[in-house]
């Protein structure tokens, strides 16, 4: 049994590698075979297509980045709403060069292509997105509380920061622009937008 669940997570790790290097419709299921050693009869055992492993490397890609952040959340020392926000931010980018594989499988068209058909692919990246979005909503939140961030619509302006954040990693992913340079403008740009000047 043990064995077993050996050949499924080799198979769910060449799949990533393959999904995010090469995208779906590139990739063979032959391919991963190859490189896992197992005949390709034992990948339909464990997925009866090629559809369905997606959709379990996204899951399981999903459940890394839940346990990332009940970490992150454990050892956190941000102690006002607005240093949560930036430590959300830091924490994200943190994470998009820890996983960049599978940051570059969520920024591939495919899993939003699938997803609007797939109900699971749909539902898995919603909350893969909404455990960022809740975060930095919660730190506005808090931030309201502690007077250093000003009424804002939380839910909106965290979208908003959401959006710039994964923004700047997806130019990172594809090598069209390096985050870091643009780390202290984009705190000091959400600064800006968060900040209770009077508090």
């Amino acid at each position: 049994m043990s064995q077993t669940r050996t050949k499924k997570e080799a198979i769910l790790h060449a799949a990533a590698v393959f999904f995010s290097e090469k995208g779906f419709r590139d990739t063979a299921m032959k391919d991963i075979a190859r490189v896992t050693g197992v005949a390709d009869g034992t990948i339909f055992y464990h997925f009866k297509t090629k559809e369905d492993l997606f959709i379990a490397v996204l899951k399981k890609f999903k459940e890394e980045i839940f346990r990332e952040l009940e970490i992150y959340l454990t050892v956190q020392k941000q102690t006002t709403g607005l240093e949560m926000v930036e430590g959300a931010i830091s924490f994200f980018f943190h994470l998009s060069h820890q996983m960049e594989a599978r940051f570059l499988l969520m920024h591939r068209h495919y899993p939003y292509q699938l997803a609007r058909n797939n109900p699971d692919c749909r539902q898995c990246l919603e909350e893969i997105y909404n455990c960022f979005i809740n975060l930095f909503e919660e730190a506005i939140l808090k931030g309201q509380q502690d007077g250093t961030i000003r009424e804002v619509a939380a839910h909106k302006k965290a979208l908003i920061i959401f959006t710039l954040v994964d923004g700047l990693a997806r130019m990172e992913t594809y090598n069209l622009y390096r985050a870091g340079p643009l780390y202290n403008e984009l705190i000091e740009s959400c600064r800006t937008m968060l900040e209770n000047k009077a508090g």
